[in-house]
């Protein structure tokens, strides 16, 4: 089934909210959905968590990076030795061998940490998500029930874009927005912690794997 287009959907709205007195009188609030995520406490807690979470994973991509560095020296110093003309044959063909095998472990090496990449940055889009999502939940749980409880009809996220990405909300003076109220009843019983924003916090917008070169092909 097609969706009506945003300007027929509200002037049906509109136009219900005017018929006859079957129906309750119309009336329309609004909620800044983008301010009271960015002012919840939760949020603030969300990107400590997932702040803690990108650091260890950049500390284990440190640790297989510095490893496939030293293999890479490892390598070239037995790529130098089986050259030295100075030595026998046999011993050049021998620390060739060497060198292969040492070649293997740096491309098995390669592949592992671009396996870690790609998991690493899986798994911090999901919890990025998941959280996002359950603190969405709870945001408009508040929302329902303070609009319930003030006897609106409609209420419209002011912060929403369409998708040609204009205002969703085209004016509002205002009168009837709910977002102090649902941001001070979300933070009511705050830890004092998640008041203030994370520095350098991991963006739940954010979900790009930790920044640690990735090894080229040799």
């Amino acid at each position: 089934m097609k969706k009506l287009p945003i300007l027929t959907l509200l002037a049906a709205v509109l136009c219900w909210g005017m018929a006859p007195a079957a129906h309750a009188q119309l009336k329309i609030g609004t909620v800044n959905l983008g301010k009271i995520f960015d002012s919840y406490w939760k949020r603030n807690q969300a990107d400590t968590q997932l702040k803690d979470r990108r650091t260890e994973f950049e500390k284990q991509q440190k640790e297989l990076f510095d490893g496939y560095q030293k293999a890479n020296e490892e390598y070239q110093k037995l790529l130098d030795s089986a050259n030295d003309q100075a030595i026998s044959t046999e011993e050049r063909d021998k620390r060739k061998k060497n060198a292969e095998v040492k070649l293997r472990e740096i491309k098995e090496m390669e592949n592992q940490i671009q396996q870690f990449n790609r998991t690493a940055q899986t798994t911090l889009g999901e919890q990025t998500r998941r959280m996002r999502d359950a603190i969405l939940r709870e945001i408009l749980e508040v929302v329902d029930t303070k609009s319930k409880a003030g006897g609106y009809t409609l209420v419209l996220d002011s912060s929403a874009r369409t998708v040609v990405n204009t205002p969703f909300v085209a004016y509002t003076n205002g009168q009837n927005d709910l977002s102090d109220e649902v941001i001070a009843q979300l933070n009511a019983n705050a830890p004092a912690e998640f008041l203030k924003p994370v520095e350098g916090g991991t963006s739940l917008t954010d979900t790009n794997s930790p920044a640690t070169p990735t090894p080229g092909t040799r």
